[in-house]
């Protein structure tokens, strides 16, 4: 990992942009930033703990370890894991490896692949099946964490101990009061976008929970480095 003064030599930037991220996903991100003042006093405590303990992993050039959790790993979490892996990189803040994964293993919904596509996000789908893999293309990140797949959140590639352990569902949140390994664990629900399948709402429902997921995350990140 990287040494102490590259941590401060970040907290020290002024433009907070990753030249290998698409324009299209840059500017996704930049909005994304203009939308702080959306988050409410109380989200931001929290997030701000989140960041806090990224930081600290950074600060002792240890791993930051992410597990997003959510009852099925289908939509919420696919979209937290993402979204943790694209403020990292957006920031530029080392050490940091995002994972998802549910109470139980069903498959990463269609919905919120074509919501990360419209967002200019490099997924795509590379097998067929009741469970499909999806890759996420971006540069950087080791292999393990470019597959996307529905699993449970103990199941291989996740980490089994040290990580950080993210609610984003209340189901989950309540079923899993202790995360076995979890170093710590941090709760923030948003609402199923699942409520919207169907119905003529359904892609902008999900582009809006995309975008309050991403928003929320990329906050908590730049807590990380400030």
């Amino acid at each position: 990992f990287p040494p102490l003064f590259l941590l401060n030599s970040i907290k020290t930037k002024t433009k907070m942009s990753n030249p290998s991220l698409s324009p299209e996903l840059q500017s996704f991100l930049k909005g994304l930033e203009t939308e702080f003042d959306r988050i409410s006093p109380e989200r931001r405590e929290l997030l701000k703990s989140l960041g806090k303990w990224i930081g600290e992993q950074v600060q002792k050039n240890q791993p930051a370890h992410l597990i997003v959790i959510c009852t099925h790993n289908s939509r919420r979490s696919h979209m937290g894991q993402v979204m943790l892996a694209l403020a990292a990189q957006y920031y530029g803040v080392p050490g940091v490896h995002t994972w998802s994964g549910g109470t139980e293993a069903t498959a990463f919904n269609p919905q919120a692949v074509g919501a990360m596509q419209r967002a200019g996000i490099p997924v795509e789908k590379v097998t067929n099946g009741d469970n499909p893999r999806y890759r996420l293309n971006l540069d950087g990140l080791p292999e393990a964490e470019r597959t996307l797949f529905s699993k449970r959140f103990d199941e291989t590639p996740n980490p089994s101990q040290n990580f950080a352990a993210i609610m984003v569902c209340s189901e989950a949140d309540e079923g899993c009061p202790f995360v076995p390994g979890a170093a710590a664990r941090f709760s923030f629900p948003f609402r199923d976008p699942k409520e919207s399948d169907g119905t003529p709402l359904m892609e902008s429902v999900y582009d809006e929970r995309l975008r309050d997921i991403g928003r929320e995350f990329l906050f908590a990140m730049k807590c990380a480095i400030q």
